[in-house]
């Protein structure tokens, strides 16, 4: 696996975190059924995680800034550049015992992302890209899908939980879609949906209310492998904004204009 030292540092540091969690995933089916023990135990679990991430990046580039979803933001010395991680991705699906939860880890520098990596220790499938460099899973090459009529895509999102407000909006955007498609897909952990535009296995992907470390890792994965990203506004930045809609070239037009249209 060829990459820049920083890469180097990001890998090794979701490898150890993965380790970790795997680790915790296999006492979930263990927990007793209630909202306060298992949440507090999965939250112990991403905690460990982000303090291995961190004192693992933080070591190696002490000047760099820090945004974690699991601690405070720190500016680094260095003002040009910072660490976006979220340590567990897919908490929810990690507390059910689903084996579709990530750790992702980008590296933003000037306010763009130049590295990064999504790690998925449940199925051995490491995603990661280097800006100009192309995207890659563990030490094969990807790239978007090549289709190009909307009715043979598969799409994937988010679907609102309890005590969010989007519901409507999404609900929307479903009936617009659906009958155009082969289908949409609700995976539950954002940095995995990206990951899978960047493979191809899914040709586009759009969600919102969306944090920094939900999909920080996951646009320049799909950018480097070939694909379309913006905000659903498409003056907005999607790391800034938390909404995103991405895809495959030859679809992206007629995909973003079924989401945007009112």
């Amino acid at each position: 696996m060829q990459g820049s030292a920083n890469l180097n540092v990001m890998i090794k540091a979701a490898r150890a975190a993965g380790r970790s969690l795997v680790k915790d995933f296999r006492e979930v089916e263990n927990l007793q059924v209630s909202t306060k023990g298992a949440g507090d135990f999965v939250s112990k679990a991403d905690i460990r995680a982000e303090e291995i991430i961190r004192e693992a990046l933080m070591e190696a580039r002490p000047n760099y800034g820090w945004v974690g979803e699991e601690s405070k933001p720190v500016e680094g010395k260095d003002p040009t550049r910072r660490w976006i991680v979220d340590p567990l991705d897919g908490t929810t699906n990690f507390l059910h015992g689903l084996p579709h939860w990530a750790v992702s880890i980008a590296l933003e520098h000037r306010n763009e992302i130049v590295s990064a990596v999504v790690f998925d220790p449940a199925k051995g499938e490491l995603f990661w890209a280097e800006k100009g460099a192309g995207a890659w899973m563990n030490d094969m090459r990807i790239r978007v899908s090549g289709r190009t009529k909307m009715i043979e895509g598969i799409f994937a999102t988010g679907l609102p939980f309890g005590g969010r407000g989007d519901l409507p909006d999404t609900l929307r955007d479903l009936a617009r879609l659906l009958p155009a498609t082969a289908g949409v897909r609700r995976w539950g952990a954002a940095s995995l949906d990206l990951a899978y535009v960047a493979t191809g296995r899914y040709d586009g992907y759009w969600e919102r209310r969306l944090n920094s470390w939900d999909m920080a890792a996951g646009v320049l994965l799909v950018k480097e492998a070939g694909g379309l990203v913006q905000g659903l506004n498409p003056e907005d930045n999607p790391v800034e904004s938390g909404e995103v809609i991405c895809g495959n070239e030859a679809m992206f037009d007629r995909f973003a204009s079924v989401i945007r249209s009112a």
